[in-house]
């Protein structure tokens, strides 16, 4: 007779070449898809997520899981058994019938919003955006009454298990005291830096192939990948076919080059992912924060670093051809210019997280029921005003509207993206403590000691260990946003890095 942790694990083994289906669907929908193909996509995409969740849900396992529990198992089987039924109690929590209907009203709302926010049509895009909040509410409410969490926190969780919206009120709270005074200091230090701007245009082709030289450059395995290209850069598919996508602009071609940077840090992530536990939940990410420290690991830490540029440099100038603008030092100039703007994804390294900020603030309120959906635009511009000191008023297409994911409804995912920032500062203080030269290697093009470290203590982890464990097993310490300030000022004050 099978134990109950083989059957557990046989289930999810099954659930994997679905969870595949759905991946590639989603890739297909967002990069080649044609306009009208919208509404039978997201029938059957509701219809193959319903599919999964009963599964998921199967009153079964939670019988199997009681009985898992007393058999004998290893560490490994031990963290896989807590993350399965992690997995059970999140979706035994929702009936299938919200998760059918959520997934329809996201699928309306964000096809839509592709067009409405290209008008600044907000008007025609809140009732969409009212009813996925609704039905989000009410997942939230669900889960909420499950975990004893405050409804944000419930969803919270989902993205970043353990985290907590009074630990990110700390994190978030310290960033919000220091941060725009630094941006501040920094813009006044690099008035007296000139730097030039690259003379275009730059032909698409050109900049694709250099793209593709980079992620060669950086170690994407193009025999378990491929590079397109999207209105939002994304990484999607599965660890044997990782999908990433990028954007190009004739008039800059330094968008699509980190842009791609950052993809290929989800993407090398996927790819390193633990072979062994390949569908199983202990194999997939541990967090959406982690996965987001492995993006801005690479496009942050390593794509804007002094030492990167010398092996960007020639490579800018051999596909676009030579240009002053391209020499090493310029390129570091204009990779980490301070610009505050109203664009999120289009932000400096300095006032990205008060982006994210903004979000946290409003998309919390939204889901504690402080504020509705209507209310979105006029706090958005306050948020903005106060934080950044940019003005939105007016323009929601690049304001509350500029973002997929509350039409996606997403919530609870922002906060990833400034601890991502936190944790990668955290590897790389982690890593020159163990090679004092990486830079020097870096400037070389000897990266290997980098992708060693992560694929050591990162990739090769999953989620094997809760997220706190994984931190401290990587870097020796707990977490610690005084890692993060320090990059920041020694890159933006001190001229280092």
């Amino acid at each position: 007779m099978a134990s109950a942790y083989s059957e557990l694990a046989a289930i999810h083994a099954g659930l994997h070449p679905w969870r595949h289906i759905d991946a590639m669907m989603s890739w297909d929908r967002d990069v080649m898809m044609p306009p009208r193909g919208n509404d039978a996509r997201a029938g059957a995409m509701a219809a193959l997520r319903a599919l999964i969740h009963r599964t998921r849900s199967d009153p079964r396992i939670e019988d199997l899981l009681r009985r898992a529990e007393a058999e004998a198992l290893g560490e490994s089987e031990r963290a896989n058994l807590r993350e399965m039924a992690r997995d059970w109690r999140d979706a035994a929590t929702v009936p299938v019938t919200l998760v059918e209907a959520r997934s329809l009203a996201v699928a309306r709302c964000e096809h839509a919003w592709r067009s409405q926010r290209a008008t600044n049509d907000w008007s025609g895009f809140l009732p969409n955006f009212d009813e996925v909040l609704r039905l989000t509410r009410q997942e939230a409410t669900h889960l909420a009454d499950a975990t004893a969490l405050s409804p944000y926190d419930a969803l919270l969780d989902r993205f970043e298990p353990g985290m907590t919206s009074d630990r990110l009120d700390r994190i978030f709270a310290d960033l919000a005291s220091w941060l725009p005074d630094l941006v501040a200091r920094a813009r006044d230090r690099q008035r007296s830096e000139s730097a030039l701007r690259p003379c275009g245009p730059f032909p698409v082709p050109a900049q694709k192939s250099l793209c593709l030289d980079v992620m060669r450059l950086i170690g994407f395995d193009f025999a378990a990948g491929r590079l397109d290209e999207s209105t939002h850069p994304f990484t999607g598919g599965v660890p044997e076919d990782v999908r990433v996508t990028t954007r190009y602009f004739e008039t800059d071609f330094l968008p699509a080059v980190a842009g791609t940077i950052h993809e290929t840090g989800h993407a090398r992530y996927a790819q390193g992912l633990p072979p062994a536990w390949r569908g199983q939940p202990a194999g997939a990410p541990r967090s959406f924060g982690i996965h987001e420290s492995q993006s801005l690991a690479f496009e942050m830490q390593l794509g804007r670093s002094r030492a990167f540029m010398h092996l960007l440099a020639p490579m800018v100038s051999e596909h676009l051809g030579p240009q002053p603008a391209f020499e090493a030092e310029n390129l570091h100039r204009l990779l980490t210019r301070v610009r505050p703007g109203p664009i999120r994804v289009d932000a400096d390294e300095l006032t990205y997280p008060l982006h994210i900020v903004v979000r946290y603030e409003i998309e919390r309120a939204l889901i504690g029921g402080d504020i509705e959906a209507a209310d979105v635009p006029a706090l958005w511009d306050e948020k903005m005003a106060a934080l950044l000191s940019v003005d939105t008023r007016g323009n929601h297409r690049d304001g509350c509207m500029q973002d997929i994911h509350w039409a996606m409804g997403a919530y609870g995912y922002f906060p990833s993206y400034a601890l991502g920032a936190i944790y990668a500062a955290q590897w790389f203080a982690a890593m020159r403590r163990a090679t004092p030269a990486l830079d020097e290697h870096i400037a070389r093009g000897e990266l290997e000691p980098l992708f060693t470290w992560l694929a050591r203590n990162i990739w090769s982890q999953g989620s094997l260990h809760v997220t706190d464990a994984l931190v401290r097993k990587a870097s020796g310490e707990g977490l610690d946003p005084a890692h993060y300030r320090r990059h920041l000022e020694r890159r933006y004050l001190d001229g280092e890095r």
